[in-house]
């Protein structure tokens, strides 16, 4: 794999533009970076695991890092101190050669799709920093104040894969809304035609998300949940009376209702499109039913009814292929 990485991606020179800010250091950057690639490709779950592999492995001498295997503790402060711009600059690059090796195809009706949405990446009782965020919570014990991180991840959904474009942490004082935000400016300035369509929670159903996207020419789909919004009790009013399709994805029957042109959300200043999606199938002989609404800015003859569904569930591919890979 790190051959072929290598002849396609140019893997090691672009691993050696990889900076960091430590002052005068004594391990180059690319000897830690390189030997935590190999801990994730192989699986290890932790630098200890790593080290555990032996510094003079043979491995490790061979052309891909030339010298010893780095310590656990010097790997783990090399990654505190990477500079972002630079890894962000390596993920354009493996952007670049896969969309001009033709290997990135379109997720459904031909649309490329950004899936944006947060994840909480750990937590301490103990352990803080100046950019963590933290919470209390209440126990038999007591009041406790837990630290943690969270922070937005951008993901291309693709047909056959996943890839990260970029992160975003979310900083103290402030909401998700706002760190995605700042995150979305920035991938449509470094990808501005890797996507036409944004999915996104519920959360992200807020007047200024939408607008960002709107500006920049992209459409945006997200879950529509919260009972107070005057734009789901007119929907759901009209749900009643407009007629439905029918559709079968596999072992599950999809009614779905698809109304444009309401206006009840007045913050965002223009036309939505409203999508409810009643799902059954049936796993190990018990019934399952659940009921998705979604709002979104694209129209009909862009996306039709059937495809909206498919793409708007694409959502959980950033759980599955993007969070719990890391996890993992």
């Amino acid at each position: 794999m790190l051959r072929y990485s290598d002849k396609i991606f140019d893997l090691h020179r672009q691993i050696e533009s990889v900076g960091d800010h430590r002052l005068r250091p004594r391990i180059k950057t690319r000897m830690a970076l390189s030997g935590a690639l190999v801990m994730a490709l192989s699986q290890l779950g932790s630098l200890n695991a790593l080290e555990q592999t032996g510094k003079r492995n043979r491995f490790w001498h061979s052309k891909w890092i030339g010298g010893n295997l780095p310590s656990a503790e010097t790997i783990g402060n090399v990654a505190v101190k990477l500079t972002c711009d630079s890894v962000r600059r390596l993920t354009k690059h493996v952007y670049v050669r896969l969309k001009r090796n033709k290997a990135l195809k379109p997720f459904s009706a031909g649309m490329f799709v950004l899936v944006v949405d947060g994840h909480e990446s750990s937590s301490s009782y103990l352990l803080h920093c100046a950019g963590c965020l933290k919470r209390t919570l209440h126990t038999p014990k007591g009041d406790k104040i837990q630290y943690y991180h969270r922070h937005v991840m951008a993901q291309l959904v693709c047909g056959d894969f996943c890839l990260p474009l970029d992160m975003e942490p979310q900083r103290p004082g402030e909401g998700e809304v706002t760190a995605a935000m700042r995150l979305l400016k920035r991938v449509i300035a470094n990808y501005p035609r890797a996507f036409s369509l944004i999915l996104a929670d519920g959360l992200y159903l807020q007047a200024n998300f939408f607008k960002l996207a709107l500006k920049h020419g992209k459409d945006v789909i997200a879950v529509l949940k919260d009972e107070r919004r005057d734009l789901l009790k007119d929907a759901q009013g009209l749900f009643k009376v407009e007629p439905s399709s029918v559709h079968q994805d596999g072992k599950v029957k999809r009614e779905c209702w698809d109304i444009e042109y309401f206006t009840s959300w007045t913050q965002l200043g223009r036309e939505v499109r409203v999508v409810r999606s009643l799902e059954t199938s049936c796993r190990k002989k018990r019934k399952n039913i659940s009921d998705w609404i979604w709002a979104g800015t694209i129209s009909k003859e862009k996306l039709p009814t059937k495809q909206f569904v498919e793409i708007a569930h694409g959502r959980w591919k950033i759980e599955n292929n993007g969070f719990n890979e890391f996890v993992t």
